[in-house]
């Protein structure tokens, strides 16, 4: 799960798409052979991979000439689904509404601004419901999210932490782009918020691999031999956030519209 750092951007500059001005990066890699161009399907953002320190802006004249390829490839980028009223977004794998249901909470809900609602008709969707002025909701929820995924991540961890044998020196949620989670030399371990949206499973085995670097900080068959202990059928998992992943970063970003 751990993934090298990307090198540092050399510039960031705009490309003009479609009458869209769209983020590239521009990036300097000694081991590339030519100029490599990718778009980022998660954040919706143009990458650009030059061998030359000196070459950014080549390489930004050699991203303009693919302008119809990174057209193409940005009509794939899902669009952003804020935290706001009447939008449905995941939790715990399962679709939820979000409903704002006015300045304070109702009578007998003692729980803070945020709270999850299911339904005895199993047709029903389960709501999330917000209180407070409409300018909050996005804050709010999103508060609530990574307040439940730290609580999860925290308890599934320290669950495999046990099961292996081993101690994490800490446990932080953050939003991270390039990877789910990771594990440092320091024995810390760090996780994206967003498996609280996809299904218990998938959080449950992204806790378990980063827990496995504690004892191994490699992918080799010893590792997976004790990511297999924790989660006998962990390849489910691993292919739903291979295939489901990078959806789950369109949600909770906040738009103009």
């Amino acid at each position: 799960m751990t993934k090298p750092a990307k090198p540092a951007a050399l510039q960031v500059d705009t490309l003009m798409i479609n009458g869209r001005a769209v983020p590239v990066h521009v990036r300097h890699n000694p081991r590339a052979r030519r100029i490599i161009v990718r778009v980022d399907l998660t954040m919706g953002s143009v990458e650009v991979t030059t061998p030359s320190k000196s070459g950014a802006r080549r390489a930004m004249q050699f991203a303009a000439q693919q302008r119809e390829w990174i057209a193409e490839r940005l009509l794939r980028v899902p669009s952003a689904v804020p935290f706001r009223d009447g939008e449905v977004v995941p939790f715990c794998g399962e679709d939820h509404l979000i409903r704002h249901v006015g300045l304070r909470r109702p009578a007998g809900i003692k729980s803070g601004p945020v709270w999850r609602v299911t339904h005895a008709d199993s047709d029903a969707m389960p709501e999330i419901c917000v209180t407070g002025h409409e300018d909050f909701i996005q804050r709010r929820i999103g508060d609530w999210m990574r307040n439940e995924a730290r609580v999860e991540l925290n308890e599934r961890s320290l669950f495999h932490a046990e099961q292996f044998d081993v101690r994490p020196a800490r446990i932080t949620v953050r939003d991270t782009t390039t990877r789910w989670g990771s594990c440092s030399p320091t024995r810390a371990l760090s996780f994206s918020w967003r498996l609280i949206l996809a299904p218990s499973y998938v959080l449950d085995y992204v806790a378990a691999h980063e827990v496995a670097h504690l004892r191994h900080m490699n992918h080799g068959p010893r590792f997976w031999a004790l990511v297999r202990e924790g989660i006998p059928h962990y390849e489910r998992a691993k292919t739903w956030l291979e295939v489901n992943g990078p959806g789950l970063h369109r949600y909770g970003i906040a738009t103009t519209d």
